[in-house]
């Protein structure tokens, strides 16, 4: 059992390997950059899908790459940059990725593919990060989760910025993260479905 389930009711058999696969994160990581390479490999782009998904995992990187500069995992709360916003924008530019790259490469099985990724791992990725973050940050968590929504912002949700705010780092978002890493592998793929479009 891992640490991110030892909290939850006790499951057995497959249940249970199913509920451990589901909350492993190395997991997850994984098969979203095995699906960025997968659509990228299999692509059979149609010009205007391939502008709309190519447009939409352009954002989901930069996405990535901002949040990613203000998260110190597990020591701060982030609520500045893009968690004023929403309370898992890596997770909003992991969807924005999957799905850019399910419509570029214009196969009829790539959005159901992509619903079923997210199906099986967000919710309780979700589940799992608001848990821990409620235990270790307590009533600032609740305060910001109160008004954060999870992944898509909506209207007069997010707060103003402030002067203490912390300010985006690339040492944060490379040197913590490794972010630089993986979006220059998704603008890699970006630029091999561009290719493949129209040269």
């Amino acid at each position: 059992m891992s640490h991110r389930t030892e909290h939850l009711p006790p499951l057995t058999g497959v249940a249970h390997l199913i509920r451990e696969l589901r909350y492993h994160e190395g997991t997850r990581q994984g098969f979203a950059i095995v699906l960025v390479l997968f659509y990228s490999a299999t692509a059979a782009p149609i010009p205007a899908l391939a502008a709309i998904g190519l447009a939409i995992a352009f954002v989901g990187a930069l996405v990535r790459l901002y949040a990613s500069g203000f998260i110190v995992k597990n020591e701060e709360l982030a609520t500045d940059g893009a968690y004023r916003f929403v309370r898992h924008p890596l997770y909003t530019g992991n969807i924005l990725l999957v799905v850019g790259f399910a419509l570029a490469g214009s196969r009829w099985w790539g959005i159901p593919l992509a619903l079923f990724f997210f199906w099986f791992y967000y919710p309780t990725a979700i589940e799992y990060e608001d848990r821990k973050l409620q235990r270790i940050f307590g009533a600032t968590w609740e305060e910001w989760s109160a008004r954060t929504p999870a992944l898509l912002p909506r209207m007069g949700s997010s707060r103003p910025p402030q002067p203490g705010d912390r300010r985006w780092s690339v040492a944060v978002s490379n040197q913590r993260n490794g972010e630089i890493l993986l979006v220059l592998f998704c603008f890699g793929c970006i630029g091999w479905v561009a290719w493949q479009t129209w040269f």
